[in-house]
């Protein structure tokens, strides 16, 4: 089976304002930087994906069997000035290769604010996982 590109979007609901987001490509590479404003924050970005599933791309992390992506928060995400260094980790393992096939943009909807007020971080719990738009 050949690859697939894979439209995948991360809503950070209600994250704390005046922090500074974004989505981690390979070490040292920011993408979408945005500054919260309360509102909530999208994300939307593609990885690829080969049978099995095999998970690739700029913005895939962490080991072959247990890939996620990071959404970066503070200093972690470029803001300058900021006690703040945060990464929020979301596993990619419930993405089936069927719901991949699909052929849809699969969306993860995740508090943007941890438990101690500040950005949400550490390996996303409790997680949903990623569903079909």
């Amino acid at each position: 089976m050949p690859e697939i590109i894979l439209p995948l979007r991360i809503v950070l609901q209600r994250p704390p304002a005046g922090v500074h987001f974004s989505l981690q490509g390979k070490p040292g590479e920011l993408f979408q930087k945005v500054v919260s404003t309360g509102a909530d924050i999208t994300f939307d970005f593609e990885i690829r994906v080969q049978p099995g599933p095999r998970f690739l791309g700029e913005f895939t992390q962490g080991p072959p069997a247990s890939r996620f992506v990071y959404v970066c928060s503070g200093a972690s995400a470029g803001q300058p000035n900021t006690p703040i260094s945060r990464r929020a980790k979301l596993p990619l393992q419930s993405i089936t290769w069927e719901l991949a096939a699909a052929g849809k943009r699969l969306t993860a909807r995740i508090p943007g604010t941890g438990r101690d007020g500040g950005p949400v971080c550490a390996t996303v719990k409790p997680f949903a996982g990623w569903l079909k738009d």
